[in-house]
């Protein structure tokens, strides 16, 4: 796989989609996650740099709102004809009984991540926060194919970013030391390091220096 590093070679993000596209771009994307471990160093006025750090935090997720309907036929389906060399040990009532409980602690999750993410701000760069997932989106759910490629095309990544801390990390017991004038983030992406988001966020904080450094190992 084939990473920019070049941020003069940004992609270009599509405009703000608030209509469903009805012919979603292919996300190339591996089979399995490819976490990629990032440092984000925001630096310019103290002041500008003040209002851009309560601007970034958030609760860090994505508040999906999809059905999960479907999931809880693919889950009884799965129940009733488990895969080789697992072998069936519920009756088919068991099965449909268990979908049923599967999908309602889905459904809770999920009302928690909207509850969490109207309110956390544990999360110093929340992508979501920044530049907001439509609602319409949102309501597709994480694997649909318009959703992902919304995230690819505007946050250059198909999940948010996790881990993400301020650095240096401070040693246990003692408080950060912070420079008004940086804010100094690591965190992990999900297959590409996020350069559409990065590429709106410098248009949107001119005054700003925004700078990212990606680290192909791990740190």
């Amino acid at each position: 796989m084939t990473r920019v590093q070049d941020t003069k070679r940004l992609p270009e993000s599509r405009g703000g989609a608030k209509q469903r596209t009805t012919a979603p771009a292919e996300v190339l994307t591996p089979a399995h996650t490819d976490w990629l471990y990032q440092h984000l160093r925001v630096t310019g006025n103290a002041a500008e740099v003040a209002a851009f750090r309560q601007a970034a935090a958030g609760a860090g997720v994505i508040p999906w709102q999809h059905s999960l309907g479907r999931a809880e036929e693919d889950w009884f389906h799965l129940l009733v004809a488990p895969p080789p060399p697992l072998t069936r040990s519920l009756s088919l009532e068991g099965a449909r009984i268990l979908a049923g409980q599967l999908r309602t602690a889905a459904e809770e999750r999920l009302r928690l991540v909207a509850e969490r993410s109207g309110e956390s701000r544990a999360c110093p760069l929340d992508l979501h926060r920044l530049l907001p997932v439509p609602e319409v989106m949102l309501q597709l759910g994480p694997e649909h194919p318009e959703a992902r490629a919304w995230l690819r095309s505007h946050w250059g990544t198909t999940e948010a970013l996790r881990h993400v801390v301020e650095l240096p990390v401070p040693k246990r017991g003692q408080p950060p030391k912070r420079d008004p004038g940086l804010l100094w983030l690591g965190f992990w992406s999900a297959d590409w390091t996020p350069w559409p988001a990065l590429r709106q966020l410098r248009e949107r904080w001119p005054g700003l220096r925004i700078a990212v450094q990606p680290h192909y190992h791990d740190p």
